[in-house]
């Protein structure tokens, strides 16, 4: 009996290698288990290696495992590629079709299995992944019903002849590797809770999310690995009276939601880096004509196309930074699928109240990895639309224009929809004066810029930094942002296990950076490790212009397109001992 299991399916993409993993996970997240999943995928349509790794638990669990208990691979590629990452007692099962080959170098056990003749026999060769899933249910030791609903709702549309026939695949695996396996101890798993829990991708969480916080409006266009939040958008929010516009490009589809915005409607942009290159402008018009303004940023390998399908974080500085002058922005950085739902709904909340840019950041793992999530509480969710005027407003003397830009003490000006009577005031992207009318006078410059800046001096932000501290004085303090989390986290458990006291600090806003916040953990550490997927340390660069003691801080770095393990933070932190 195990309580915990590492599985991974890889081929050629295109072959179904995403189905066979989405079966497989959604199947045992039924049965109460806990998984985490991350795919590993080429930036074409067809073609190029692809993996699924999906990790089991009876635990919850927010990071990839640092080794393999089982492999499914349908191509020697698959075996070369991923083998060092099983244990000694791991299975590989490859498809005969290919002669597979077992390396020298590993004390796994291999089992050639007739995937495709088995699925082709029985009607056709595109059913070779069910054999696969019956092939793990056989290592396992699981009743293939368990796959039965799943098969149902996937191929249901079909007809119940599709549905009995991939069944059929399942059993014959099943059966197949049932027999080949004899006498060897299967790896069984600790019976789950079976309690009822989501199985989402972030992006599902963001644009539920978004939903949850009053989004009536969605424009964008089409980017690895943003696109899923569109998507689920175009399904679901014409049923709540909203619309979704795919955009001839990227600049179309940010001024579009600055348009929806000003016009009233709560409304969102998504994309990954190169799309954020081309908003920069409109961000800038955001924040100097004040109007409310979310774009999640799902973070990939640049610069330039880059690495579309890989893991990276390097946005942080272009986030905050990248817009040409200055204005106030917020950036946010949830760290688990659950924070992306509460942090898309509360960025609306912080647009309106602030009126300015919040950009939601993430990455592709944690936009794209999809994992067991306890049911969201809708209740949590609320709809604050700050200094919005409405009903009748007074009339304004000498039918002057309203003071649209009006500078308070808190620097948040009263905000009117277009078309409200008495309501008029002018819109330009040129430094203006209170009423909007341009003004290039030095007193009114001064006037308006330190407005605009006292917005954000108090942002209210619930948990600006996620905390985990149970020591006053700690011999490592370990910070990070976004979906390093789960590795930092086993990370921490392990050095603690090693007799170093450690303390864990992951900033989910970015900007303005919250010193008071992070910076008692900071002056009670012995040594700081600030771990990114990035080759110049942002997030440390940050640090070091918003908090002391610099002498203290490491940089722990990845930037090969992978997501850190939990071995490789575990390893890099205890050489700084």
């Amino acid at each position: 009996m195990i309580k915990q299991l590492s599985w991974k399916v890889g081929g050629q993409q295109g072959e179904g290698i995403e189905s066979t993993g989405e079966i497989f996970s959604i199947a045992l997240n039924r049965l109460g288990y806990y998984l985490y999943g991350y795919r590993h995928f080429s930036s074409r349509i067809k073609g190029g290696h692809t993996n699924n790794k999906i990790r089991v638990s009876t635990t919850e669990v927010r990071s990839i495992s640092d080794d393999l208990d089982v492999l499914v691979a349908f191509d020697q590629e698959t075996i070369d590629l991923n083998y060092k990452e099983l244990h000694d007692h791991g299975v590989m099962m490859a498809d005969s079709k290919f002669d597979p080959k077992k390396p020298e170098d590993t004390n796994a056990t291999l089992y050639a299995v007739p995937f495709t003749e088995i699925a082709t026999e029985l009607g056709t060769s595109l059913m070779k992944n069910m054999v696969a899933i019956g092939a793990t249910s056989a290592v396992l030791d699981l009743d293939i019903k368990v796959f039965e609903e799943v098969v149902k709702e996937i191929f249901g549309r079909k007809g119940q002849q599709v549905v009995d026939k991939n069944m059929e695949a399942i059993q014959a695996g099943f059966d197949y590797m049932k027999k080949e396996l004899g006498d060897v101890e299967t790896m069984q798993l600790e019976k789950a809770d079976g309690k009822k829990r989501l199985f989402m991708i972030g992006n599902d969480a963001i644009a539920l999310g978004a939903l949850a916080g009053g989004t009536r409006f969605m424009a964008a266009y089409p980017i690895t690995p943003a696109s899923e939040i569109m998507e689920y958008l175009i399904k679901n929010l014409p049923a709540l009276g909203g619309t979704v516009i795919q955009t001839e490009d990227e600049i179309a589809a940010v001024t579009m939601t600055i348009g929806a915005n000003y016009g009233g409607v709560r409304a969102i942009t998504a994309s990954a880096g190169p799309g954020l290159s081309l908003k920069m402008e409109a961000i800038g018009l955001s924040g100097i004509t004040e109007q409310p303004l979310v774009i999640i940023d799902t973070q990939r390998g640049g610069p330039s196309t880059g690495l579309p399908t890989k893991q990276e974080q390097s946005d942080l500085m272009a986030m905050i930074y990248g817009t040409h002058g200055e204005i106030p922005k917020i950036v946010m950085a949830p760290s688990t699928v659950q924070e992306a739902f509460y942090d898309t709904a509360e960025a609306l909340n912080l647009a309106e109240e602030y009126q300015c840019p919040v950009i939601v950041l993430t990455d592709l793992q944690l936009s794209l990895g999809k994992q067991t999530v306890e049911p969201l509480e809708l209740d949590k969710v609320e709809i604050r639309r700050g200094k919005l005027l409405t009903g009748e407003l007074p009339e304004i003397a000498n039918k002057g224009y309203f003071k649209r830009f009006e500078v308070t003490e808190d620097g948040v000006s009263p905000r009117v929809i277009p078309g409200m009577k008495n309501g008029i005031h002018h819109v330009t992207g040129v430094e203006h004066d209170e009423t909007g009318k341009p003004s290039e006078s030095a007193t009114n410059r001064n006037a308006q810029m330190d407005k605009r800046f006292r917005k954000v001096e108090n942002i209210r932000f619930n948990t600006p930094v996620y905390k985990n501290a149970p020591h006053e004085e700690a011999d490592l303090l370990i910070v990070g942002f976004n979906s390093t989390r789960g590795a930092i986290e086993e990370a921490m458990s392990r050095l603690e296990a090693d007799g170093i006291k450690v303390n864990h600090a992951h900033v989910r806003l970015i900007h303005p950076f919250p010193t008071d916040e992070i910076m008692p953990l900071i002056k009670s550490a012995k040594k700081i490790a600030i771990i990114e997927n990035n080759a110049t340390g942002q997030l440390a660069n940050i640090m070091k212009m918003n908090v002391s003691q610099h002498e203290k801080m490491h940089k722990i770095l990845k930037y090969d397109g992978n997501p850190f393990l939990p071995h490789e933070v575990h390893t890099k932190c205890k050489e700084l001992f």
